[in-house]
């Protein structure tokens, strides 16, 4: 299962999320089995302090599973307090940290900044894709995008563009919190949308909903197989994040369809909860 990206590359519709996993002999162990299972797209961030340890598991591993760089989709996110003028010193970091010639994808990790500046954060997230523009010219990453951006952030993004469109959005997005009308900007044009936190938050109460448990015993599924098909049926994107080997082969094994009624009841579940960041708040 992958998307057309409109660079023309192909991105994985189902990816593994590397939030939390850190130290070299854990993120080698956990993507070996990642791997191993089939996953080809892992995301990271420099907010998630494991680039380099994300690097070095890849140049050890891609030769034991007969893969090259060029079998893997490597996605990082640009810091929010990196937003600005140090955007392109700040992807060269990551770059030199993965330990790879290109990054695959590149995304703005929030249209806000954390720096304690004056500058309008519209101004800093335009000079910021500016510059992701330029890596993306010199052929350093091949897609750049953006993640927790509402519709009119990306209208405003679209007006000035530097002449390289968003590819994906990268957003919450699971039953409990699915805007739709960034479902349907994305769609219309052409922007791959991809949840984080497609299973819920830890506390799980997504994840053990009773609506959630009827439809994964009727289909025979595990509940988390249910959360993450609703979204990949819709053409949305799920990185899920896990370090049990079992639940990678459950979250990768999404080869079933949900049918319609099941679809609806999932979709409409009359619960609306934002387990993370909120873009609504950036101006």
């Amino acid at each position: 299962m992958s998307f057309r990206l409109n660079t023309g590359h192909n991105i994985p519709l189902v990816g593994f999320g590397t939030y939390t996993i850190n130290g070299n002999k854990q993120t080698k162990l956990i993507m070996d089995q990642a791997l191993s299972v089939g996953y080809r797209l892992f995301d990271t961030a420099k907010m998630y302090s494991n680039e380099a340890e994300i690097g070095k598991a890849l140049k050890d591993l891609l030769p034991k599973h007969n893969l090259t760089r060029k079998d893997v989709f490597i996605t990082t996110k640009l810091y929010p307090s990196d937003q600005g003028d140090v955007a392109y010193d700040a992807f060269q970091e990551s770059l030199k940290k993965l330990d790879c010639e290109y990054i695959d994808l590149f995304l703005i990790h929030w249209p806000g900044t954390w720096s304690q500046g004056t500058e309008k954060p519209s101004k800093l997230r335009d000079r910021s894709w500016q510059l992701m523009a330029k890596a993306y010219q010199e052929g350093l990453v091949k897609n750049i995008g953006v993640s927790n951006y509402t519709v009119k952030h990306l209208k405003e993004l679209l007006a000035n563009d530097h002449g390289v469109k968003p590819t994906v959005n990268q957003i919450e997005w699971h039953p409990y919190y699915h805007p739709q009308d960034v479902y349907d900007f994305c769609k219309e044009q052409n922007i791959l949308l991809q949840a984080y936190m497609p299973l819920g938050s830890g506390s799980k109460h997504l994840l053990n909903d009773k609506v959630v448990s009827n439809v994964a015993k009727e289909l025979g599924k595990t509940n988390a197989q249910i959360l993450l098909k609703w979204s990949v049926q819709q053409g949305v994107g799920v990185i899920p994040r896990t370090i049990s080997e079992q639940h990678m082969k459950e979250n990768f094994d999404l080869n079933f369809t949900i049918p319609d009624k099941h679809m609806q009841m999932l979709s409409n579940m009359n619960k609306t909860v934002k387990y993370d960041w909120d873009p609504e708040t950036v101006p």
